[in-house]
């Protein structure tokens, strides 16, 4: 999907595929431009976030929105459709070049859960989507391998990691940690310590279209358009890990 495709007759999948890529090569071209550090991150979240807002009124106009950069407009506890959006996840590391691991996240949530949904890797040049469920390959190495935060893994899952001799594979965006489940680069993301429901709305919807695993860390539904859109904690992972990760949860906490 790239910008030059037409989104007029393009369904919720495809739109936000195409939202998604669109405001990627966007954060590529500010990227380009010549600012660094916070000035680049600046830029960065605010052109992702004015195109976003602009193309969803244009052709979603009657259907709200959750962005991280925007103001959280209550009305959408009372709306059957809602857009949650991350337009730059992993600032830090977009300000970083040539680093690849940031993304943005457009997800729809319909009537009560996820609908369809776009995880973007602009400089990686792909998108993944619910449209074209991604398949997950096979597991390729022998040891399982669970994605952290490059600055602050939790100590749980260093624990976890022990317990049932994984590797930890350090990596920026929550985005890009869901995603690497579904490419293989890692086979789960076990996070706890806070996020919010656009840090993985998104990625979610494409790991759920991919057949992976995904909860809370109790095992309890992830829910969505919630009042508080406080959303600390999550497992996703391959279905054959689950049941360990969600055991040693239990018996240790997070934390």
């Amino acid at each position: 999907m790239t910008a030059s495709d037409a989104p007029a007759h393009l369904d919720d999948h495809a739109l936000a595929a195409w939202l998604a890529t669109t405001a990627g090569e966007r954060l590529l071209a500010v990227r380009e431009s010549g600012p660094t550090g916070r000035e680049l991150k600046d830029a960065g979240d605010r052109a992702a976030h004015e195109l976003l807002m602009e193309l969803l009124a244009e052709h979603r106009p009657g259907d709200s929105v959750l962005s991280e950069e925007g103001k959280d407009d209550k009305r959408r506890l009372h709306a059957s459709r809602v857009w949650i959006v991350d337009p730059l996840d992993g600032t830090r590391e977009f300000s970083e070049p040539p680093r690849d691991d940031w993304a943005v996240h457009v997800a729809l949530w319909q009537d009560g859960d996820l609908t369809a949904g776009a995880v973007a890797q602009p400089a990686l040049h792909e998108t993944f989507d619910t449209g074209r469920p991604p398949v997950v390959p096979p597991r390729s190495s022998a040891r399982p391998r669970i994605a952290v935060s490059r600055t602050r893994p939790p100590a749980f899952v260093e624990a976890l990691a022990e317990e049932i001799d994984a590797e930890l594979v350090p990596m920026g965006s929550a985005g890009v940690k869901v995603i690497s489940v579904v490419r293989d680069v890692s086979d789960a993301y076990v996070h706890a310590g806070g996020q919010y429901e656009w840090d993985n709305a998104a990625p979610v919807a494409v790991a759920r279209s991919a057949g992976l695993f995904c909860s809370r860390v109790d095992g309890s539904e992830l829910r969505y358009n919630q009042d508080d859109v406080s959303l600390p904690d999550l497992i996703v992972c391959r279905p054959e890990l689950s049941a360990q990760i969600l055991d040693f949860v239990r018996r240790h906490g997070t934390a």
